[in-house]
């Protein structure tokens, strides 16, 4: 199967359904405690009281305070809200990019708040795929190629992954660009190389940095159709941190933050 414009929004129609279903829901709180319960049987990821706090010009500021928060599998999560709230430093701390200064990081019953240096590397390669704004392809190899990289890092020879990252560029609907190089494709031909290339080590976790950011709105809605489809054929959890707010209210579920604490928790449908 390609998951190509046409087609990308297809497995959507069920999940999505329940949008017009009717919601009794008083609080923002109730919202999201309702929420992380009905998730807890099925988590991939737990954050419980989570802080991180940086040293700015002199000040200590809290970019997340006390974050609790469960994520699961098959599920499309986008985080919003100003520049300043928290978002990037809740990616950086899922992806094992930094670590918390307090708090409990779970990812399938793991706890990856602690990890060292080289353990925090495995888990990136293994467990977490990257998608990012500005694609970050490297211009000197073709797609292919580029989607081949994690494999490649992980010590991989190239002739031996070339059959699978030919395999996820069709999956993405770019089988006859395998041999092109990122000059020669389009903003949203190079973000679904990016996608395909998160997908190289099958990981459960993809976190998503302003995917839609660089493209126009017609192509940044195939991508978005896109990581729907990845996160619900494959039971995976993708978290996207977003200031689109019209990309956001196309994912199961909108996650808002503020001053470094969670402002709302609303599934598709409920009030955000």
């Amino acid at each position: 199967m390609s998951w190509t414009d046409g087609q990308a929004g297809r497995h959507r129609t069920s999940r999505h359904a329940r949008r017009d279903e009717p919601q009794m829901i008083d609080a923002h709180a109730d919202v999201a405690s309702r929420n992380n319960e009905d998730l807890d049987d099925r988590a991939m990821l737990k954050m419980t009281d989570v802080t991180k706090a940086y040293r700015i010009g002199g000040q200590t500021v809290r970019a997340l305070d006390s974050i609790s928060l469960t994520l699961a599998g098959g599920e499309f999560v986008s985080v919003v809200g100003p520049s300043g709230a928290g978002k990037s430093t809740l990616l950086h701390l899922l992806g094992a990019l930094d670590t918390p200064d307090s708090g409990s990081i779970r990812f399938q019953d793991r706890e990856i708040g602690d990890l060292n240096d080289d353990q925090q590397s495995e888990f990136r390669r293994h467990s977490v795929g990257f998608v990012f704004q500005f694609f970050n392809l490297l211009p000197t190899m073709t797609a292919w190629e580029n989607v081949a990289v994690p494999k490649l890092l992980d010590g991989a020879r190239m002739a031996n992954v070339k059959s699978r990252a030919l395999d996820l560029l069709a999956l993405v609907g770019l089988g006859d660009r395998a041999e092109h190089r990122p000059s020669e494709l389009s903003g949203g031909q190079m973000q679904r190389v990016a996608v395909a290339r998160a997908l190289m080590m099958d990981p459960p976790l993809i976190l998503a940095d302003e995917p839609t950011g660089n493209l126009d709105t017609k192509t940044g809605a195939a991508i978005m159709a896109l990581l729907t489809d990845v996160a619900h054929e494959e039971d995976r959890s993708v978290v996207m941190v977003t200031h689109n707010l019209e990309a956001a209210s196309s994912t199961d579920r909108v996650i808002t933050l503020q001053d470094g604490r969670l402002g709302s928790d609303a599934r598709a449908g409920e009030p955000a």
